[in-house]
């Protein structure tokens, strides 16, 4: 049975978390969006890359995050890396999904969103996930076809997953664990968002809270560039330095560029150097900017009020400040830089597991809780999506909001017992995000 929590609880929660979501305090209003950017999508630096090149040492102290080279420690390097189409020779595949970091952050500008979809599979026995032999990711390509990954019969949960933005992660990453935790004690019990502790490939031996992927596989974005090149495009480097198996089974004999590979030893990523350009380019961008013309209509400002009042702002939180400049984070691998540090940042999420009904039955780093449970997707540039939800099957809002259940089924509810009027009023306020 569906229930509605009444109008006057629902305005409690959303003006208590619109309070607490500011966590600390911020010496400038950022300058990231989406409260004071351009009205456009734009590729360009928020400064971090300009300071971290300036002193990589100062802002980094890991084993197995080399120095990028002067020459290519620059945004402009770091874009045209993320978005370089790699072939063979240069260490793709044999088993892969994609042939660049862009092909699948391409949406409305590099780094966004995209149209391509991953698979997932697994068996559940109704208490249990099980992984198949090489994991529930199956890449849809493969040199040759001999050995492309196919779902077997015994696999009764299937998934798709469509690519995250990363505009603006840089700011994600610079988010204290402390605050994560604070914001999902301020969460009423029943709506309340998971943690979880996951590995810094770059600092062995270390973890923290996960923020990024659908699952919140991944804490930083060193290491979310590694497993991404290797899982997706089937480069390896040294933080993931296996190649993936196609059903289980070794690759090696059509590994036809392996590590040290006498024609070209910079292929694949033996010195880990693009995978700290990925990184480099992704702490650099933008968060997505907000129409601020649509943003100050009495429709859309109407609708930001309702928005917290229904409750949709318990999980999509609103603000947050990242941590201080200088803070160490990443166990201990980066050092927070100006650029990131002490910002108040406009995401309307908060990077936490919920369960709201569409989960896709895939377990990762979370354990078996987390089965159904997916990451709370930020909203911030929604306006410039024509897909949504994690298997970006849902194509308008209201579909979006009337998928969300369980855990979200209170807001859901609420916003379909608003009048007519109201519910427009909430659609225009999310279009100017």
């Amino acid at each position: 049975m569906r229930r509605v929590l009444s109008f006057r609880v629902l305005a409690s929660l959303g003006v208590v978390l619109l309070a607490l979501a500011v966590v600390a305090p911020a010496t400038t209003e950022s300058q990231t969006g989406p409260v004071d950017a351009p009205a456009g999508f734009t590729v360009e630096s928020n400064g971090f890359a300009e300071e971290f090149c300036a002193n990589q040492a100062a802002l980094t102290d890991s084993p197995n995050s080399p120095q990028i080279p002067a020459e290519q420690c620059n945004f402009d390097t770091a874009v045209e890396q993320f978005s370089e189409i790699d072939d063979v020779e240069e260490g793709l595949g044999p088993i892969f999904n994609a042939e660049a970091c862009g092909s699948c952050h391409l949406v409305p500008i590099v780094g966004g969103t995209s149209q391509i979809m991953e698979k997932r599979v697994g068996r559940f026995d109704g208490l249990t996930f099980f992984d198949p032999p090489g994991g529930s990711l199956l890449q849809d390509r493969a040199i040759p076809i001999d050995i492309q990954e196919l779902s077997a019969p015994t696999n009764n949960v299937q998934a798709l997953r469509g690519s995250l933005s990363i505009l603006g992660d840089g700011f994600v990453e610079a988010i204290a664990n402390s605050t994560l935790q604070n914001i999902a004690n301020a969460q009423p019990f029943g709506m309340r968002g998971q943690l979880i502790n996951v590995a810094v490939f770059e600092k062995p031996g270390t973890s923290r809270v996960g923020r990024f992927g659908w699952k919140d596989q991944q804490a930083s974005l060193v290491s979310f560039s590694a497993d991404a090149y290797v899982n997706e495009m089937g480069i390896t480097s040294p933080l993931q330095p296996d190649e993936n198996t196609s059903n289980g089974k070794p690759v090696g004999a059509f590994d036809t560029v392996p590590p040290g590979h006498p024609d070209d030893p910079d292929f694949p990523d033996t010195d880990g150097v693009d995978v700290e350009l990925f990184g480099l380019f992704m702490r650099s961008t933008l968060a997505p900017p907000r129409d601020l013309v649509r943003a100050a209509t009495a429709n859309a400002q109407a609708g930001a009020t309702l928005f917290g009042q229904i409750g949709c702002a318990v999980c999509h939180t609103p603000s947050i400040v990242t941590a201080d400049s200088g803070t160490l984070i990443n166990g201990g691998a980066l050092r927070v830089a100006s650029a990131l540090g002490n910002k108040r940042i406009r995401p309307f999420g908060d990077f936490l597991l919920h369960d709201i009904g569409t989960g896709d039955g895939i377990v990762q780093n979370g354990g078996q809780a987390t089965r159904n449970k997916v990451r709370t997707a930020p909203l911030w540039g929604l306006r410039a999506r024509g897909r949504f939800m994690h298997d970006s099957l849902s194509f308008n809002l209201t579909d979006v909001i009337r998928r969300h259940t369980n855990q979200a089924e209170q807001a859901s509810d609420a916003f379909f017992a608003l009048s007519t009027t109201s519910k427009n009023r909430v659609l225009e306020f999310l279009l100017s995000l």
